[in-house]
């Protein structure tokens, strides 16, 4: 197994870089960028609300205009740039570090990033690091109990109908599954605020944050009853979504292993339905949703609430990407990028040696990368 292990780590190497190589070599031809965003801001054409330029690009903002530096619009490659002096738009390339080839530039960012450099946010004045840390609590609330609420709604129904195959409880549950299945998060999230926080029906829960204003004067079960008040309805549209595959998948398991030659065996021998289940079956049929289980949680981690947090205004991760797109702050994006394609990496060999685990006759040793 530690042979495995050992191949799976050395073909994380050259994964990695393909993701980033490939991630760099798109972002080179977008329209837009760092510089742009900035002489943008200063022209008074910018129309974010999301990105301020501060830290060193603040220091541009005051002796942006060099008197009688005009340059014609057609010596610029940068949109807008007319009427800037050249010296100034040469500073601006050389602070983002555009003054140097493609090339050298994705080298040093794979240098610094294999040291877990990953530098400073273009327009917050913070680390990347720092940054990332900032949004992960509301990630890690979104994710956690989403994948929880799941699991411990997915695994009782999935193993109900495998055991009420082609009944009337089957097809009911079946309906909703596919309703749940085939309609956005966002959509259940905007049914939700309209029905249940002051949208058009009733007002009971609040709108923004993962906490109320007053938080800080609260006793701690006044706490934990404020937090998970803000958290219902953000948690119910994330679930509503993504319950319908783990039930599926948990029924087809236990149908698959029902239907085997064990298990008529042990219902020959007199064995109760409950024992041939849990003594037999279960275990089996769990196999494969249990070790899916830290890939799981990775995606709801990292990916899958953006809708959801610009709908009730939790900033976490997911927002925290999509602003950086938008804005054009490529630390936070390559920064993002690194990290998570890392972490998927490494919950993908997790996920295989949680196969072992669970069963042990699984030989890690005789297996092809």
């Amino acid at each position: 197994m530690l042979a495995y292990i050992l191949r799976r780590i050395a073909l994380m190497i050259p994964t990695i870089l393909g993701i980033m190589l490939v991630s760099f070599v798109v972002i080179q031809f977008a329209p837009g960028g760092p510089v742009e965003r900035v002489i943008a801001q200063l022209t008074g054409d910018d129309v974010s609300a999301t990105a301020r330029v501060s830290g060193q690009g603040g220091d541009f903002a005051g002796g942006a205009m060099a008197p009688g530096g005009g340059m014609d619009a057609s010596a610029s490659k940068y949109r807008g740039a007319q009427g800037l002096d050249p010296k100034f738009i040469k500073e601006l390339e050389k602070q983002f570090g555009f003054d140097k080839p493609a090339h050298e530039r994705f080298f040093q960012m794979i240098w610094n990033y294999a040291r877990f450099d990953f530098g400073r946010s273009y327009f917050r004045d913070i680390g990347v690091l720092d940054l990332i840390a900032e949004k992960l609590p509301v990630s890690i609330s979104l994710g956690l109990w989403m994948t929880l609420l799941t699991y411990l709604i997915s695994i009782p129904l999935g193993i109900a109908k495998a055991m009420r195959d082609g009944t009337r409880f089957d097809m009911w549950t079946s309906a909703v599954i596919i309703v749940g299945y085939a309609v956005p998060s966002f959509l259940f999230a905007i049914l939700l605020i309209i029905l249940f926080a002051g949208g058009s029906f009733l007002d009971w829960f609040p709108l923004r944050g993962l906490t109320s204003d007053n938080w800080a004067q609260m006793s701690w079960p006044e706490r934990i009853l404020d937090y998970g008040w803000h958290l219902v309805l953000p948690l119910t549209s994330m679930v509503l979504g993504a319950f319908a595959t783990m039930t599926l998948l948990t029924k087809n398991s236990f149908l698959e292993e029902i239907r085997k030659q064990y298990v008529t065996t042990a219902r020959m021998k007199g064995l109760s339905e409950r024992k041939v289940l849990y003594g037999h079956v279960f275990r089996n049929a769990m196999l494969i949703v249990i070790a899916g289980f830290p890939g799981a949680f990775i995606s709801a981690f990292f990916t899958g609430s953006l809708l959801i947090e610009t709908i009730f205004s939790l900033d976490g991760l997911g927002l925290l990407g999509f602003e950086s797109v938008l804005n054009r702050d490529y630390p936070v994006v390559f920064g993002t990028l690194y990290i998570f394609s890392l972490a998927g990496l490494i919950v993908g060999l997790l996920s295989d040696l949680t196969y072992m685990m669970v069963d042990p006759r699984i030989d890690f040793e005789t297996r092809e990368v």
